[in-house]
């Protein structure tokens, strides 16, 4: 029996769609719903539903960060779920969604819509040839839409950061970071020497930073391309990379691994 798992943090919303759901796929098993991003994550993981209906904007993660991390940590060998996304964008920011094969349903949902979007997904479950290779093919999905949702100016390039402990405040250039590292509501800044803590978010630092010079390797790290030294891809499809001047290794994720190719 085909599962499905809605994410949604309005509960009259998620009720409307479970029964639309219900009566435009009666053969469909609905989970438990997710009222916030983190939920929808662990959920996913652990019961592994055919498919997902993810709201774009919820609390704890966004919709696509759902994705992105599904993208990153789903089981080997087993079939990544089909993502539908729900959305209260206007018609100029679905254009993106549409470009990118991936679908979506506009909030309120219409009735005819959404039996068009289950027999996409039926007929996408029934062939199991493409059902086996979605991972690759919703990473090159998510891949355009992470680059859709990105700010259309990017914020002034950070040049020093100010790293506070106690009554000190250390002063580090930028050009000097090896890599960046979400740690819960801060970010750990590792240079060759030390490490420092700044209250921020890497969601907040991403768009100060040179995106040719910075590189996003997974969803919580962010590396400086000249300080990596050499990038081994692994049977699971990540790619563990070494660092000039640190001995620790990075993993940049299966969503991340098409930056490492060879010339």
């Amino acid at each position: 029996m085909t599962q499905a798992l809605i994410a949604e943090d309005e509960p009259l919303l998620a009720e409307q769609l479970r029964a639309d759901l219900a009566g435009a796929w009666p053969a469909l098993q609905l989970l438990p719903t997710a009222g916030d991003g983190r939920s929808a994550l662990e959920a996913a993981l652990a019961q592994r539903p055919e498919v997902c209906f993810l709201d774009i904007r919820m609390p704890a993660l966004s919709g696509l960060e759902v994705a992105q991390a599904l993208a990153e940590d789903w089981p080997d060998r087993t079939p990544f779920p089909l993502l539908v996304f729900v959305t209260a964008y206007d018609q100029y920011a679905l254009q993106a969604f549409e470009a990118q094969a991936v679908d979506y349903l506009v909030k309120p949902v219409d009735g005819q819509r959404l039996a068009a979007c289950v027999r996409r997904l039926q007929a996408r479950l029934a062939d199991r040839a493409a059902h086996e290779s979605g991972l690759q093919e919703a990473m090159a999905q998510l891949r355009g839409l992470l680059g859709a949702a990105a700010p259309a100016a990017a914020a002034p390039r950070l040049e020093v950061l100010q790293a506070q402990a106690g009554a000190l405040v250390h002063l580090v250039p930028v050009d000097e970071v090896i890599y960046f590292e979400a740690a819960d509501k801060y970010v750990r800044v590792v240079t060759a020497g030390r490490e420092h803590l700044i209250r921020t978010s890497l969601r907040e630092l991403l768009p100060q930073l040179d995106p040719q010079r910075f590189w996003q390797v997974h969803r919580g790290t962010v590396v400086q391309a000249r300080c990596i030294a050499t990038a081994r891809r692994e049977d699971s499809g990540k790619v563990t990379l070494t660092l000039k001047g640190r001995s620790e290794t990075l993993i940049a994720s299966r969503l991340y691994a098409h930056l490492f190719k060879g010339m």
